[in-house]
């Protein structure tokens, strides 16, 4: 069982994906865990921060902008959810990376909001690697047609791409998932070195190590640091 201590939490999600990394021969200096916090409390929030969190993730642009003001400069911010261009304005300057990216007319209306603002906005492309109807995100034959298309958009630095990997009983079964949105972030590098490509975010609570394994550098991880909400 999970322990109510998010230290406690931290340090096992800590050993686990240092576990994993060296298995695969990776460096895990070089993967960052986001603290998912959609519902979490602020208080436990700040007590993840105080156990050496440093980066934050939320679903809803609402709820990031509620917390934010609790929080001082050295965290940073991440919309991880799915993005409506009539809240593009609200999150513009405010967050470090954009991980959901999914349409062109969400890449229009970043890069509007944020030539206005004066920035560039850093993102991530949303890759639906499973084809799954719930899910958002573009098909993986899109992607680089997409990010070769985004060159042209000064408002936004397309810095890598992210996948939610179906919910399964057994993490292994993800694995294909990683493995395919891995070949694509690999093969986008190679065809297109213009882009900026630094960041692959895939890996959650259930499958974070299988997800390092297959080459994660960015996890997404909520319920293994606060427990279940």
């Amino acid at each position: 069982m999970m322990g109510s201590g998010i230290g406690e939490n931290l340090s096992r999600l800590r050993g686990e994906v240092l576990a994993a990394a060296v298995k695969a021969g990776r460096d895990p200096a070089d993967i960052k865990i986001i603290a998912v916090t959609k519902g979490v409390p602020v208080g436990r929030m700040l007590e993840a921060v105080r156990e050496g969190i440093t980066d934050l993730g939320e679903n809803r642009v609402q709820e990031l902008l509620a917390k934010q003001p609790r929080f001082g400069p050295e965290v940073r911010w991440h919309l991880i959810g799915h993005l409506q261009t009539n809240k593009v304005k609200s999150v513009v300057g405010r967050v470090r990376l954009i991980h959901s990216l999914d349409s062109w007319r969400l890449a229009c209306e970043i890069d509007r909001r944020s030539r206005e603002a004066g920035v560039v906005s850093e993102v991530l492309v949303q890759v639906n690697v499973s084809g799954e109807d719930t899910k958002h995100g573009l098909a993986p034959a899109e992607v680089q047609d997409f990010i070769k298309s985004a060159l042209e958009l000064p408002g936004i630095s397309v810095r890598g791409l992210m996948t939610v990997a179906p919910l399964v009983e057994d993490p292994e079964e993800a694995r294909p998932v990683f493995r395919e949105l891995k070949r694509l972030f690999d093969s986008i590098r190679e065809a297109v070195p213009s882009v900026p490509m630094a960041y692959l975010s895939m890996g959650m609570t259930n499958d974070y190590r299988v997800a390092v394994e297959e080459g994660s550098n960015i996890l997404r991880v909520g319920a293994a640091i606060f427990g279940a909400r």
